[in-house]
């Protein structure tokens, strides 16, 4: 199977290499796991939220996600604060998998380096490295 023609990838975000989107808005930076990465994980049980006002470092655990396969960490694909959380997931967690992009995001950060951007993987890039993947 071609991973990056049966995934969703969106074109407007940018990945991490631990399947972690981001959407930068401004200095905002909406942040979530790709569709890779909630497949990948199984039927999502539980997720641990940060907390506002929390401070997050480029690519270091801010949140976990719990599936009826494992505990998986979701790293930060940008350094920043947290203002902002997805309160629905604490009820609903089954929404990172029905909808990973749209309602299914984890946090919203105010983010303090946007030169970190050149870091992650634009959309074409993002493909490329889950097409090796899924070779």
């Amino acid at each position: 199977m071609k991973g990056g023609d049966k995934m969703d990838i969106r074109e407007n975000l940018l990945y991490t290499k631990e399947h972690e989107w981001i959407k930068i808005e401004g200095n905002l930076g909406t942040i979530g796991i790709s569709d890779y990465a909630q497949s990948s994980l199984g039927d999502v049980t539980f997720v641990e939220l940060p907390k506002i006002g929390n401070e997050i470092k480029q690519f270091e655990p801010f949140a976990s996600v719990e599936s009826v396969k494992a505990v998986s960490d979701i790293y930060a694909p940008m350094s920043g604060k947290i203002i902002k959380i997805n309160e629905k997931l604490s009820t609903s967690p089954e929404l990172i998998n029905q909808s990973p992009y749209e309602k299914g995001w984890i946090a919203v950060i105010e983010i303090s380096d946007e030169k970190e951007k050149e870091n992650l993987m634009p959309y074409s890039e993002y493909k490329k490295y889950l097409d090796e993947l899924l070779k």
